[in-house]
């Protein structure tokens, strides 16, 4: 008893002593390891008899369990002795001088976005919002949109779980909104023509690569009121791509396409010359798909409470994000929501450098870089 006493007394020096958590580990090898000492002691109970192995085997557990909570005492205290040490050393001084870039910069998508409500209200276009979260009624029963449609497909919409608002219809449920064309049908709902808004804001897909991401920017526009034609929509659109490329003349012209809620729909392309290194708006050999539109399917107006036997209209939607790729000349998609002060310190503009149509819009502002 007296040999294990000697023994319980120097491995608890030797765990007091311990000035680091590596010295404290080689004691606990030393002593409770494969080879250490009492468990070199414990491999010796099987050549003592019942009642001495009874005895000793008590023993050496209650030294055990005492090695084992000295252990663990030391532990934590020079764990939270290192962690001071560690905080000391990397503390800040805030009084310290501030960095010399002590101005922020403006993100690409609030300028394209300033830029776009600047041309449009120019035009008499009201800016209408709605909630990221929308009922499948205003996602896509009311535009047109049928049961059966890709859109609807877990793979492409983010679907919030039906037991959150108590149902199992589907017509109950709710997604986190995949573009902003629900804002048409509760501007309808709530506004007598005529209308004419454009609704901008963030919309929800499952999709990333380089040129989409799971939270992108929208914005559409809705033109509703008697005699609307498809006239109106083109010369609306060319004025708009006219001052937002900031160029004179570019050509433009306009495929037949689908979208559940417009007939007819269309996709305008951009002139544009594409060469391995460069993509400039304007006059040249190739096109660029820019947007897409279309009259507004007389199924919506219904959905909306607006009679089309008695009014017609436009709308059209463009990603505010690829616009600001376009425009300026930025590569990937996903740079935009990385949160890299290095990269919005080259794209951003300088902030309070307002786009208006009098003023210029990123002529005014510039880039930052």
């Amino acid at each position: 008893m007296e040999n294990i006493e000697d023994i319980k007394k120097r491995i608890l020096t030797e765990i007091a002593a311990a000035e680091n958590l590596k010295s404290l580990e080689e004691t606990r090898v030393l002593a409770l390891g494969k080879k250490g000492c009492i468990t070199e002691m414990m491999k010796s109970l099987g050549a003592l008899s019942p009642e001495e192995r009874k005895e000793a085997g008590r023993v050496f557990n209650v030294l055990k369990m005492e090695i084992e909570s000295a252990l663990e005492a030391r532990k934590s205290l020079l764990e939270k002795a290192e962690l001071n040490a560690r905080l000391a050393e990397e503390k800040i001084d805030v009084t310290l001088p501030v960095r010399p870039e002590t101005q922020g910069r403006i993100h690409p998508v609030s300028k394209i976005y300033e830029e776009v409500t600047a041309i449009f209200g120019e035009m008499g276009f009201d800016v209408a919002e709605g909630p990221d979260i929308e009922d499948d009624f205003h996602n896509f029963t009311a535009l047109n949109i049928p049961a059966n449609h890709p859109a609807r497909q877990m793979h492409d919409t983010f679907y919030l779980p039906k037991e959150a608002n108590g149902s199992r219809d589907i017509d109950d449920s709710y997604v986190i909104r995949t573009h902003t064309s629900p804002v048409q049908i509760r501007t309808m709902e709530k506004q007598r023509p005529p209308i004419r808004i454009i609704a901008p804001g963030r919309t929800y897909r499952s999709d990333y690569d380089a040129t989409h991401t799971p939270m992108f920017h929208q914005i559409e526009g809705l033109v509703i009121d008697r005699n609307i034609t498809m006239a109106h929509l083109k010369g609306c659109l060319y004025d708009f791509i006219k001052a937002f490329f900031e160029v004179d003349e570019i050509p433009v012209r306009y495929r037949p396409s689908f979208f559940p809620f417009t007939e007819p729909s269309a996709e305008m392309d951009i002139g544009c010359k594409k060469s391995k290194d460069e993509l400039k708006i304007g006059a040249g050999t190739d096109w660029l798909e820019i947007l897409g539109c279309g009259m507004v399917h007389p199924n919506v107006l219904k959905a909306g409470g607006i009679d089309p036997e008695e009014y017609q209209g436009f709308a059209f939607g463009l990603g505010l994000d690829r616009l600001a790729m376009l425009k300026y000349g930025i590569p990937d998609l996903r740079t935009f929501f990385e949160s890299d002060v290095r990269w919005l310190k080259h794209y951003g503009f300088v902030p309070l450098d307002e786009s208006s149509m009098t003023g210029g819009l990123s002529n005014n502002g510039g880039l930052a870089r």
